[in-house]
C-alpha cells in the first residue's frame, strides 16, 4: 500500500466527516498499523500539499494538514462510489468525447487514469464514452491542456445497441473476475477479525478491505443495471463490502478517535 494513495482513504474515509483535518503526529499514527513508515507519510503528504490536495494549518495540537476544496470534491465523490449513496440511473444517451492524447505516454497515463475514475471507458485512443456525464470533466480536460469536442449521443438501436457500445468501452468479463477475486481474497481476511480483535486491527482490517475497494472506482463504471450481464458479480461483491464495511466500522471509529485525541490529551497536560 502506497503512503500517498492511504492517505487519500484515510481522508475520505475517516478524517472527512471529522473536519477533513488532521495533525501530522494523528496521520502518522494512523498509518503505521498499515506499514507505512513515518518518513514515507511526511513525503506523501508534502507531494499531496504540491499536487492541491492538502494544505498545512496550526492546530492547537500542533501542525496538521487539512484537505484542500478540490480534494473535498473528489473525496465526496469517491465515497457516494463506495457506498453507493446514490442510485444508478440512465436516460438511454450516452456522453462521448473526442480528443487530442497527450504526446508522452506519461501524460496519457495519467489522463486515462482520471478519465477511467470519472467513469469514461475508450472506445479508440482519441474517443471516451460514460453513461452518465461526470462534472468535473471539462475542468480536468482544461487543467491538462487537452484540446476536445463533447457530444451527447443515443444509440439508434436502442438498449441492444448501447449494450454492443458498453462492451467496446469496458471489458465487463475482467471486470467481473476482478469482483470475484476481490471477495476470495477478502473473505480469510475478515473472518479472522472477531469480537476478540483489538480496535487497531479491527481499523487495519477494515482500512485495507476499503482500500482493495476503491480500486474499482478506477475500473467499473457502475453501468445501469440495463447495462449489465445477468448475475453480475459486482452486485454480490457489493453486499460482501456493505456487510464487512458495517460491521468494522465501529470498532475503526474508537480507534481513529483514540488517535485523534492523543495529540489533545498531550496539549492539554503540558497546559497544566
Amino acid at each position: 500500500m502506497q503512503a500517498r494513495s492511504a492517505l487519500f482513504d484515510l481522508y475520505g474515509d475517516h478524517l472527512r466527516p471529522r473536519g477533513g483535518r488532521a495533525p501530522v503526529a494523528a496521520l502518522v499514527k494512523l498509518l503505521a498499523p498499515l506499514g507505512i513508515a513515518p518518513p514515507a507519510v511526511r513525503t506523501a503528504v508534502s507531494r499531496m500539499v504540491r499536487q492541491g490536495w492538502l494544505e498545512p494549518l496550526r492546530l492547537v495540537s500542533g501542525p496538521g494538514y487539512s484537505i484542500t476544496p478540490k480534494a473535498a470534491r473528489r473525496l465526496d465523490e469517491a465515497a457516494a462510489r463506495i457506498y453507493r449513496t446514490g442510485r444508478v440511473t440512465w436516460d438511454g444517451r450516452f456522453d462521448l468525447l473526442v480528443l487530442e492524447a497527450p504526446g508522452s505516454r506519461r501524460d496519457r497515463q495519467r489522463l486515462a487514469s482520471n478519465l477511467s475514475f470519472l467513469g469514461y471507458g475508450t472506445l479508440d485512443e482519441q474517443t471516451w464514452v460514460a453513461t452518465r456525464p461526470a462534472e468535473d470533466v471539462d475542468l480536468l480536460l482544461a487543467e491538462a491542456g487537452i484540446r476536445f469536442e463533447r457530444f451527447t449521443a443515443a444509440h439508434f438501436a436502442g438498449t441492444p445497441g448501447a449494450m454492443g457500445v458498453v462492451r467496446r468501452a469496458w471489458n465487463l468479463t475482467e471486470i467481473g473476475h476482478a469482483y470475484e477475486r476481490f471477495v476470495a481474497d477478502q473473505r480469510p481476511l475478515l473472518a479472522a477479525v472477531t469480537v476478540r480483535s483489538s480496535d487497531e486491527e479491527a481499523y487495519a482490517t477494515r482500512f485495507r478491505l476499503v482500500h482493495a475497494w476503491r480500486t474499482f472506482l478506477f475500473q467499473d463504471p457502475q453501468l445501469p443495471p440495463a447495462l449489465l450481464p445477468e448475475r453480475w458479480p459486482g452486485t454480490a461483491a457489493a453486499s460482501f463490502f456493505d456487510r464487512h464495511a458495517a460491521r468494522l466500522r465501529p470498532a475503526a471509529d474508537r480507534y481513529v478517535e483514540q488517535c485523534l485525541d492523543a495529540g489533545n490529551r498531550l496539549v492539554r497536560q503540558k497546559g497544566r
